[in-house]
């Protein structure tokens, strides 16, 4: 039975680092065609999560081929290497960033979506929507991933007779308990909570100005007019598939957590964290393709790169 388990664990520690390789091709090729676009300094919370979301990956293939290695922990490097690499701190600083960035984009989609509709907080958004606040918004993702989970990593995680052991030590079942319902409450139920709130605001709020619009159709409207509107329709589209396809891969890892809350003596990481880990971090891998499908000025940049590496390789007459 031990070895079966151990077996698991070594299958699935090879599947993460396979999600990490595809999720950092994957998020660089889109963070590539931002840039190169320059749609970057236009949206830059979507140019953010998609770094938030690559350095995750990039540490998912070192944590875990580290992991692999199995080394044998002695002295104070062997310690460090526990708390900075082995004990995933890293890896959950890109992941809680990314998850609180996809709360931030979608007030911020839903901010702008009431200001271009309704122009009594037209005075407002231009007020308080400054450039200082949007950088603040970039910086606090990264920060309270990294205040959070290297309190917790330090507080829970060491080295026993050379193995590392990561989030096994509390102090209590009390600091136990605390820590697993602020994590499942801040990092999932408020979050699924915005995106409920945001998102279904915004889809009731255009099929409104839908029905308004309707009516004013043979008037005619611009097609400037009629670009902006539909850039704001992509834009909310491709955040809402993204948000739904989070909350979905981040269900089952989270229900997993209230089982440890309701069964004190079992261990945080066991093989169900690996498999439950790899279907949550599965949507950072294929989070760059609802971008690649989905979201225009990275579509239309991709087809090009395709369209020109095609052309090339064409011979000339």
């Amino acid at each position: 039975m031990m070895t079966s388990t151990i077996d698991f664990e070594f299958y699935f520690q090879w599947a993460l680092i396979v999600i990490g390789v595809m999720g950092t091709a994957a998020n660089a090729i889109v963070l590539y065609a931002l840039v190169t676009s320059k749609q970057h300094k236009k949206y830059l919370l979507i140019t953010n999560q998609n770094a938030l979301d690559l350095f995750c990956s990039c540490f998912l293939v070192i944590t875990y081929s580290l992991k692999l290695c199995n080394f044998y922990l002695t002295e104070v490097h062997g310690y460090w290497l526990c708390m900075m690499l082995l004990s995933e701190m890293l890896i959950y600083f890109g992941i809680s960033g990314s998850i609180i960035n996809l709360a931030i984009i979608t007030i911020d989609r839903y901010l702008k979506m009431v200001d271009y509709l309704n122009v009594v907080y037209h005075t407002w958004s231009k007020k308080w929507l400054r450039s200082w606040v949007m950088y603040s918004a970039i910086a606090f993702p990264w920060l309270v991933g990294i205040v959070y989970n290297t309190a917790t990593a330090f507080a829970t995680s060491g080295v026993i007779d050379a193995v590392c052991f990561s989030a096994a030590f509390y102090n209590s079942s009390a600091d136990r308990l605390a820590t697993l319902i602020s994590y499942i409450v801040f990092f999932y139920v408020i979050i699924l909570v915005i995106f409920i709130f945001c998102y279904g605001g915004i889809l009731i709020t255009v099929r409104r100005q839908a029905r308004v619009m309707a009516g004013y159709s043979d008037a005619g409207s611009s097609t400037a007019q009629t670009q902006s509107n539909q850039l704001q329709t992509d834009v909310i589209d491709t955040m809402i598939l993204v948000c739904l396809f989070c909350a979905t891969a981040w269900l089952p890892l989270f229900v997993y957590f209230i089982h440890l809350l309701l069964n004190p003596y079992v261990l945080f990481v066991d093989s169900r964290y690996y498999l439950l880990t790899f279907t949550a971090l599965f949507y950072i891998c294929t989070n760059p393709f609802v971008y690649g499908t989905k979201f225009n000025p990275v579509k239309n940049l991709l087809r090009d790169m395709m369209c020109c590496k095609k052309a090339v390789s064409q011979p000339t007459a």
